[in-house]
Order: C-alpha cells, then sequence, then structure tokens
C-alpha cells in the first residue's frame, strides 16, 4: 500500500489456501510501528481530506479550535470534537439528502445507504465506488481471519434492503472469492424455505443475527431437523446484535449447529463494519485499527481509557472518500485489552465482545442493567427457550423490573416452578432485582432481524401522573 491514500488495494490478490493471514506483515507488525507507519499517516490523510472536501467538518473543527495540521500522534487526536448521530441527522435535514459531509459528486456513487430510522428519521449514506472496493477489501480480510476460504459457500440470512450487514457481507465474499448465498430474510414463509435450501445446497458458513440463528434451529427441530447433522456449517458469523459474544448464546449456538460463533460488526455508519471481528481462535474481537481506528472513551472527558477498563466505542474511518465518519459515537459498550492473541495478530481486542449499548443500558432502582447480563443468564439454563422480554414499569414512584421467560416444550409442567425460582436466583446472583414469568413455548415473537426485547412502560406512567 506504502503511504498512497486513499489506498488502492489490487483485486486480483488473494492468499494462498494454507495462509493464516491475508497481510501478514500488518497484522503481526509491532503496535506501536503500525501506529506510527500506517495508522497516524491514514488519519492525517483522512483528517486533511475531510477538512478540505467537507464543509460539516470544516465548521465543527474550527469551531472546536482543532485544526489537522495539529495531528502529531494519537493522543493529538483525543482533541477532535466528537460527533453523534443526531449531528448527522440535523445536517442532511439542513443539506438533504446527504448533508454537508458528502465529499463525492454523485456521478462517483456505486451506493445509497442508509439506517432503518427506527429511533428517528433515517440517516441516508452516498458510498463512493472507490469505497465499495475498499469496503470489500476490507471484510475479505477479516473473513480470511476467521477462517472462510474460497470453497465456503456462504448463506446470507439477513435482509437485503439500506440495511449495511448483508450487503457488505456479500462484498467481502466475493472479494474473498467464496461462493455467495445471498438468500435474504423477511418474506412470509422465507424462513421454512431456507431450512430446504440449507438442507439442499449445504452452505458451509452463516451469516444473520444471532437471534434469526437460533430461530432457524427452533423451527428445524420443530420439522424434525437436527441442524449439526442436517446442515454443513462450520462457522457462523454474526452483527446486529451483542449475542454472538454473550458467553451462553455463544456455547447454545455452537452446540445446536456443530460450527464455531463469531462475533463481528462494530455499526452500519462505519462500514467497514467488520473492522470489528473476532478471529478463528475467538479470544474477543480484533479491532482492525489501519482501517478503522476504534477508541474506547470516556464519555464525561471524550478521552480514551487506558487498555483494560471499560469505555464506549468511538470509529474513525481511515480509507473513506464519500462520507468519511470521523470520531464517531458509535455507543456500543466494551472493554479493551492489548495483550497478545493466540493467533499472532497484535490488534487490541474486546475479549467480552460488544456486550451492550449505551442507549439500551437503564437504570431501574439505582442499579445500571446491561440486557446482556439477563440473555447470558436466561440462555444458560437448560429448560429454558431463547426467545425473553424485559419489561420496565413504576408503580407508585418505585421501578420494577419484569422478565418473561419461555420454558420449553419439555419441560413438564410440575418443573416450571423450580425453573422459575433457578432463573431468579440466577439474576439475583448478578445483583438484579426482578420478577421472573414463566410464559408457554412460542408466546413471544420471533424475529428474523434484530430483536427488540426492552419494552419501557416508565415514560407511560408519568404520563398518566401528570394527567391526574
Amino acid at each position: 500500500m506504502g503511504q498512497q491514500w486513499p489506498p488502492i488495494y489490487d483485486p486480483s490478490y488473494n492468499p494462498s489456501p494454507d495462509a493464516k493471514y491475508w497481510n501478514e506483515t500488518i497484522e503481526t507488525m509491532d503496535p506501536e510501528k503500525r501506529e506510527q507507519t500506517i495508522i497516524l499517516p491514514k488519519l492525517k490523510a483522512q483528517l486533511e481530506y475531510a477538512y478540505k472536501h467537507s464543509s460539516f467538518y470544516y465548521k465543527k473543527w474550527d469551531a472546536a479550535g482543532v485544526n489537522p495540521d495539529d495531528i502529531r500522534s494519537l493522543n493529538d487526536f483525543e482533541a477532535f470534537p466528537i460527533i453523534t448521530k443526531e449531528d448527522i441527522r440535523r445536517d442532511q435535514m439542513q443539506n438533504p439528502p446527504f448533508g454537508s459531509n458528502l465529499c463525492v459528486s454523485a456521478k462517483e456513487l456505486a451506493r445509497v445507504k442508509g439506517t432503518s430510522g427506527t429511533t428517528g428519521k433515517p440517516t441516508a449514506f452516498g458510498i463512493s465506488k472507490g469505497d465499495m472496493h475498499r469496503i470489500a477489501e476490507a471484510h475479505a480480510r477479516t473473513m480470511w481471519g476467521f477462517g472462510m476460504r474460497q470453497e465456503d459457500i456462504v448463506f446470507i440470512g439477513s435482509f437485503f434492503s439500506l440495511y449495511w450487514g448483508s450487503w457488505g457481507a456479500l462484498a467481502g465474499i466475493e472479494r474473498l472469492g467464496a461462493t455467495a448465498f445471498p438468500f435474504g430474510a423477511g418474506v412470509p414463509g422465507q424462513s421454512d424455505r431456507a431450512l430446504e435450501w440449507m438442507k439442499e445446497v449445504q452452505p458451509t458458513v452463516f451469516y444473520g443475527t444471532p437471534s434469526y440463528a437460533l430461530y432457524l434451529a427452533e423451527k428445524a427441530r420443530a420439522k424434525g431437523m437436527e441442524p449439526a447433522k442436517d446442515f454443513n456449517f462450520r462457522i457462523l458469523f454474526f452483527s446486529g446484535e451483542p449475542g454472538a459474544g454473550i458467553p451462553s448464546t455463544r456455547k447454545r449456538i455452537e452446540e445446536i449447529y456443530g460450527a464455531i460463533c463469531i462475533d463481528s460488526g462494530s455499526t452500519g455508519e462505519m462500514a467497514p463494519w467488520m473492522s470489528n471481528c473476532e478471529c478463528d481462535d475467538r479470544q474477543g474481537m480484533h479491532l482492525w485499527q489501519d482501517i478503522v481506528f476504534a477508541e474506547l472513551v470516556d464519555l464525561s472527558t471524550n478521552k480514551r481509557v487506558p487498555y483494560g477498563q471499560e469505555g464506549v466505542t468511538v470509529y474513525t474511518h481511515l480509507e473513506r472518500t464519500s462520507q468519511p465518519m470521523i470520531r464517531y459515537l458509535a455507543g456500543d459498550v466494551s472493554k479493551w485489552v492489548d495483550d497478545p492473541c493466540p493467533c499472532g495478530r497484535t490488534y487490541p481486542r474486546l475479549p467480552l465482545g460488544i456486550y451492550g449499548r449505551s442507549d439500551d443500558m437503564f437504570v431501574v432502582r439505582g442499579e445500571n442493567v446491561t440486557p446482556s447480563a439477563i440473555e447470558d443468564a436466561i440462555r444458560g439454563i437448560d429448560g429454558l427457550a431463547d426467545e425473553f422480554r424485559i419489561i420496565i414499569t413504576r408503580d407508585k414512584a418505585m421501578d420494577e423490573m419484569i422478565v418473561q421467560a419461555e420454558y420449553t416444550p419439555d419441560v413438564a409442567s410440575e418443573f416450571i416452578p423450580t425453573l422459575q425460582k433457578k432463573l431468579e436466583a440466577e439474576l439475583k446472583s448478578r445483583g438484579l432485582r426482578t420478577v421472573v414469568q414463566m410464559l408457554a413455548p412460542n408466546s413471544l415473537e420471533r424475529t428474523e432481524f434484530k430483536a427488540r426485547r426492552i419494552i419501557d412502560k416508565r415514560d407511560l406512567y408519568d404520563e398518566i401522573i401528570r394527567q391526574g
């Protein structure tokens, strides 16, 4: 690559099938050397480009009194302001459709992507042709790291829409040279057909959300199929939810399918979103810092937390020409470390994966609650199904958390109270005061996309009180 920016990658390059690394020199480089010779030069080039081509950043950085010329080390970068999803939305409302951060002309665009808009106005992204090539290269490289090879057939079980996940996976699969099986999701009856196709074609790799993989397994067993025997997966990789990094969920997926479970993904705004991705040693998500520079920050200071501590993710593109995100607050909660991984890669890692989002965490009676802790408890108990709900209510100014969990069809009725007490005790051991409600099998809605399991009714209670 040298010092050329943006980098141009050879589309004909592929490692030999027995090679462990896509790019051994960069992936195993001394971290300080990689920072000085690759990450810092790319960061400075990205900042200079954005300052010149994006009035969004030009105005924001001038107002903050910072300039790309100020960057002499990665520590200097901490002075640059963090941007939020709301900043992007506001800018796009004022400068539709892409905002003042689109740095290329319309004729240079290859794709228009966007967020789902479930928490507000959808966010639009224009992706240039060159950026699409670089996204494909990045995803192929991380896919190679968890063991995907050209002979694999990859079942894509996720929506093909404005959502980035499926398209990013497809780009990486095609760049790596594997066979893409873009089945999709979301069409009525498609899950039943998915089982038939998976049994017939025997794909070796699965991509989707953890919820959908568990849902398919549940439907397969109802039809008399056994996923580990009737399907042929050796790798399942996931994004969109934190489940693949939660120990009990990972264990359940691996036991059901007889394959390894890989956690990947940051956020759609940061495509290549697979710049957070596990290797096949599965010791946590590598932060591929020479592609997207990740920081875990303390939001009270906007500065990076030391390795070994917990923070919130902030991401910066290092190869983006169309609509770069620079110090973008994704809001994922995790802990990072820099100790060696058995695979030999020298990137920082998230050893526990992404186990929550700052906007998913909630407070009940003064206690911080992370939904992933409840998921880990439920999926670690035999006799409990995979789906659950968390309902937060308020009664006479006191918060109450209700956890609804399903028992599996094979649980005898007389054992249900014992199962309920077991879950109550497990949640209590994790410092969670909850009311547990046991539900019959299939009482809760299943999803083919991101599961929404938190129902907070406290605002409704407050509104009733205000209205008298």
